[in-house]
């Protein structure tokens, strides 16, 4: 009889460790919300059924600033981010291996290693030297504007857009951008015809992560932001200072719908086809 290999399902006390963790991940986010249908004031006493709350949110003029910051934001970051994390992709996964090419992975990948308020401060600092020189030389006007946000965030994205689009290039096979080699067809032709529609899915993979991932963003927005641009994230970071209601129950449930959306359309596009 074949001895079997270690299962870790079979480890005594697996199977309610694992519960015990299921129900400290998603019960907060199910009674949040559950609350968020709450028709009384309070977070904590039930007061009925309502969708009160997603009116008062859909009315809220912060709200809508904010959120239309955050997809503006967000949008941007994925776009910029994608397009170079694909350059970048390309660079370390089409041609034969070369020195210091560990060296740049770690490079890449690195806002992922470095926790993210050290990164956070670091942008802060850099910014700041460059609005200071900016004022030095007349251009006080550029010191403000999301452009900085856009940036902070693009930079951050980069690794997550990496990652499943180098996934889909080392998936890839080479045979058919060297047939299209041999029938003549230049590099450019090649990547457009051939690598660029097989790459696609991949690209639209890790923008979609890297759109969530700025969406979500506290921890760099607060450091880097100016007066007036809070983003959804952060202006709810500001309500939880004051008094709170149901109503940021209502916001948080929504960005928690997009956010679930958006993953979910990840899986389904990087997830291997049997």
């Amino acid at each position: 009889m074949a001895e079997r290999g270690f299962q870790v399902a079979r480890v005594p006390g697996f199977a309610i460790t694992a519960i015990i963790v299921f129900v400290a991940l998603y019960l907060p986010i199910f009674t949040l919300v559950a609350y968020s249908f709450n028709a009384s004031t309070s977070l904590a006493v039930w007061g009925g059924f309502s969708l009160d709350w997603y009116a008062t949110a859909w009315e809220n003029d912060q709200v809508k600033d904010a959120t239309l910051r955050s997809l503006i934001i967000a949008s941007f970051a994925a776009v910029i981010s994608t397009t170079v994390a694909t350059m970048a992709a390309l660079g370390t996964t089409r041609r034969r291996a070369f020195k210091g090419q560990t060296l740049i992975y770690v490079m890449i990948n690195q806002p992922l290693m470095v926790p993210e308020i050290v990164t956070a401060v670091a942008l802060m600092i850099v910014f700041g030297l460059v609005k200071v020189w900016l004022t030095s030389i007349g251009m006080g006007g550029l010191t403000t504007g999301l452009g900085y946000l856009i940036l902070a965030h693009s930079a951050f994205c980069i690794p997550f857009a990496y990652l499943p689009i180098r996934a889909r290039l080392e998936g890839m096979d080479l045979t058919l951008e060297t047939a299209a080699a041999d029938l003549y067809a230049t590099p450019w032709q090649t990547f457009r015809r051939v690598t660029l529609p097989l790459l696609a899915p991949g690209m639209i993979a890790g923008a979609m992560l890297a759109f969530v991932i700025s969406l979500d963003d506290v921890v760099i927005t607060e450091f880097v932001k100016s007066g007036g641009q809070d983003t959804l994230p952060t202006y709810m970071l500001g309500q939880m200072r004051r008094q709170l209601t149901p109503e940021i129950n209502a916001v948080s449930t929504m960005l928690l719908g997009l956010t679930v959306v958006l993953l979910t359309a990840f899986f389904l596009l990087t997830r291997k086809k049997t």
